[in-house]
């Protein structure tokens, strides 16, 4: 039976008396793009640092391809994240001193794997349809914002992982890149089996994504198909929180 890419059960979190995450559970399929919605405060961005194993839950599990992060130690939950977890940031995260090439190849390169530059060709794959092959040899310093939020989206796929978990990320770009990464999510969507979970404020990316789910109180209250309409998803956050 396959497992899902991600499966998370009863999760609470909370910040000293203040409960963030109340019982919330919710399943990602391989290969499945869902957009995570709801008011500033709600545990979006909690909740997806917690599946990242960035942060710890108080109570409930997270598994990620079957294997429960939860009980793992902090250092192995580092190492099976390089691995088997994309994360992508509203801030690109990339190393200054390293190029295009490096950043890409760095959880790979951290988890001990020499890549052999001329015979990778998932490698090749990503940096064709991230239009990144005349970036490699540049350095972030050198890129335009959107130009290193795809840097940061083909270092997130690198190691094909079960799941790709996205904060925000295009919430520093101006609206034309961040049409452009909302288009390049979709097509990594159809490009590889990994499962896409998007958080963002914004209806015109969560649009992109096949399903919208939102949070209230710390709990998944509702789960729709956005049928690709930003107006629709408009509608549904509206009618939600009203």
């Amino acid at each position: 039976m396959d497992m899902n890419a991600l499966e998370s059960t009863d999760v609470r979190r909370s910040y000293g008396t203040r409960q963030v995450l109340d019982g919330f559970s919710l399943s990602l399929k391989s290969g499945e793009f869902v957009a995570l919605m709801g008011p500033s405060g709600s545990g979006k961005s909690t909740f997806l640092h917690v599946a990242a194993g960035l942060l710890s839950a108080d109570a409930g599990t997270i598994r990620i391809g079957g294997a429960d992060i939860t009980r793992m130690s902090d250092a192995a939950v580092t190492k099976f994240r390089r691995r088997h977890v994309g994360v992508v940031f509203q801030a690109f995260n990339l190393l200054a001193e390293k190029t295009v090439r490096e950043n890409i190849l760095l959880p790979l390169t951290l988890d001990g794997v020499r890549v052999r530059r001329d015979d990778f060709p998932w490698m090749d794959t990503l940096c064709v349809r991230l239009n990144l092959t005349a970036l490699l040899d540049k350095r972030p310093e050198q890129l335009s914002g959107g130009e290193q939020q795809r840097v940061a989206l083909a270092r997130a796929l690198i190691a094909e992982p079960e799941i790709v978990l996205a904060d925000e990320p295009t919430g520093n770009l101006d609206a034309q890149a961040a049409r452009e990464v909302c288009a390049i999510l979709t097509e990594v969507n159809t490009l590889s089996k990994s499962a896409i979970l998007l958080v963002t404020h914004d209806p015109q990316v969560a649009a992109c994504a096949k399903t919208v789910c939102f949070l209230k109180e710390g709990r998944l209250v509702a789960s729709y198909p956005t049928e690709g309409s930003a107006a629709r998803v408009s509608e549904l956050y509206l009618e939600t929180y009203r």
